[in-house]
């Protein structure tokens, strides 16, 4: 036989498309040529194929190899295809049967010894495989991040030798049966008790967490603004199977194999010199930025006004679409990017304006600039804003122990299930449609909220994310519709988006 055809799949964002890898064995000079749209890496195959080949005691046939990698309008980087054409040759030159590549798909990267090494993206590709009915023949070192997500089980081999005898039916590895892939909650080992103090900050988490809201929070340095929103992910409920299985597929294609094995809500607090690239993701190969890797999860930017302003508003469609769209000149990439944004800033630039125990040393000029490096329509994206003030003295020695993040948390996943069962979806991204009939609004609301749009110049958008949160509220009462003293909390969280914009507190 001299033509050979082997399954294996491409990388594309979180996609993972079929590639059928031909391999033809011609008479003339012998030459080894890889067509159908190859990167640099794809193409260096030749020479790790041909090394793997002779030293896993196989024969190179001295022909003219020819490879192509279909469809060819479909990009191919990385290392991925190693192992299927390294096959692909072999069943081609006779020197094994390809009687079960039907069955199979092929990744992984060859060794110069003809061992096979970990490769990135491999969950995409399991997901896809199954889809098709076919089992995944992978590296044995992405098997253990992976083995959950598949109901079909994977075949997981070590080198080269081991995946030519499968296809001989001499070798059987050892099948890795899928185990249920659940959810766990998150956290960095802290809890809630260990914030002393601020009620009010406290119980906008609470609600930030019920209803997917967006925070901002403000106040002097040192009192707990990071420590707090560190302390979001202990009260999130799990990840359900659909947004495990996103999540953990972005972060296969990120290559960090660690994420699943945690499989907990993602916390990201990029620092504020991180560029508009690292954020929304991008680069030769597209890969996922921040914002993708904090889906269904937590971005936390501390020290916000200290971002560029050209790197914030990158976030604007993001926290409006729930993905990000990366353009190459042949190719489109989307990464979902549904997370959950929290935000902290000092008051002023020496963080000091309004502290009674600290004297501000910026004029008034100083202050508005520095608030305004955040820009309008940002705001106008966040949910909640809360104020943080500096504890009285002695707080940290009298303070009684506070609520832990275990009584918190099952509130939380209360309120977020009468969510998903009115909407199927969690407040903060509730549509106009939804908006209308899930949270409507009696006459005394309307009419407050109206007042509230006069005095604090309310967007149509603010006014839609303030009845959301009104609405959510209301939801951790266990309330059938929203009433009065909802939606009043609910503009006492938005009335401080006021004191960002124009300089005073």
């Amino acid at each position: 036989m001299q033509l050979a055809l082997v399954y294996s799949r491409a990388r594309i964002g979180i996609d993972a498309p079929l590639i059928t890898i031909e391999v033809h064995l011609a008479n003339g000079l012998p030459a080894f040529h890889i067509v159908g749209l190859p990167e640099a890496s794809v193409r260096e195959s030749r020479d790790r194929v041909r090394s793997a080949l002779v030293n896993a005691q196989f024969e190179f046939p001295a022909r003219r190899i020819t490879v192509n990698l279909a469809p060819a309008d479909i990009p191919k980087e990385g290392s991925r295809f190693d192992l299927p054409i390294a096959l692909g040759i072999l069943v081609a030159s006779g020197q094994i049967s390809g009687a079960k590549l039907r069955e199979l798909e092929f990744i992984g990267e060859l060794g110069l010894t003809g061992e096979l090494r970990r490769i990135d993206a491999s969950l995409p590709a399991a997901i896809q495989c199954e889809h098709q009915q076919r089992q995944l023949v992978l590296p044995a070192a992405n098997a253990t991040e992976i083995h959950t997500f598949s109901d079909r089980g994977l075949l997981a081999v070590a080198n080269l030798g081991e995946a030519a005898a499968l296809l001989q039916g001499q070798f059987t590895p050892p099948l890795i049966e899928a185990a249920q892939a659940t959810a766990s909650y998150g956290g960095n080992g802290g809890d809630f008790a260990d914030i002393v103090g601020q009620a009010t900050a406290r119980r906008a988490l609470e609600i930030a967490a019920a209803g997917s809201h967006n925070l901002l929070f403000s106040g002097p340095p040192g009192t707990g603004k990071t420590l707090m929103a560190s302390r979001l992910p202990t009260i999130l409920p799990p990840l359900s199977r659909n947004e495990l299985l996103e999540t953990c597929s972005i972060y296969s294609v990120a290559g960090d194999g660690e994420f699943l094995l945690r499989r907990h809500r993602p916390f990201r607090a990029p620092h504020h010199t991180a560029s508009a690239i690292a954020l929304i993701g991008g680069g030769t190969q597209a890969r996922p930025g921040e914002v993708s890797l904090a889906h269904g999860g937590v971005l936390f930017l501390d020290e916000l006004p200290e971002y560029p302003r050209k790197v914030l508003d990158v976030l604007r469609e993001p926290l409006e679409s729930g993905e990000v769209a990366i353009a190459r000149a042949n190719f489109k990439v989307r990464y979902p990017a549904r997370f959950q944004l929290i935000a902290a800033m000092n008051p002023c630039p020496c963080g000091y304006h309004n502290d009674p125990r600290h004297e501000c040393r910026c004029t008034p000029d100083q202050i508005l600039r520095y608030r305004t490096r955040i820009s309008g329509p940002l705001l106008d994206r966040i949910d909640l804003f809360v104020h943080v003030p500096r504890l009285p003295p002695g707080s940290l020695q009298q303070a009684d122990a506070a609520e832990s993040s275990e009584p918190i948390r099952r509130r939380v996943i209360a309120a977020r299930k009468l969510q998903l069962a009115r909407s199927g979806l969690s407040n903060s991204q509730l549509p106009l449609q939804h908006i209308k009939r899930d949270c409507a609004l009696n006459t005394t609301c309307r009419d407050l909220l109206l007042r509230a749009e006069h005095k604090l110049g309310l967007s149509a958008r603010a006014q839609h994310r303030i009845i959301k949160v009104a609405r959510t509220i209301a939801d951790l009462e266990a309330a059938e519709h929203i009433d009065l003293n909802h939606l009043s909390e609910a503009l006492a969280y938005r009335d401080g988006v006021s004191a960002q914009t124009n300089g005073q507190s």
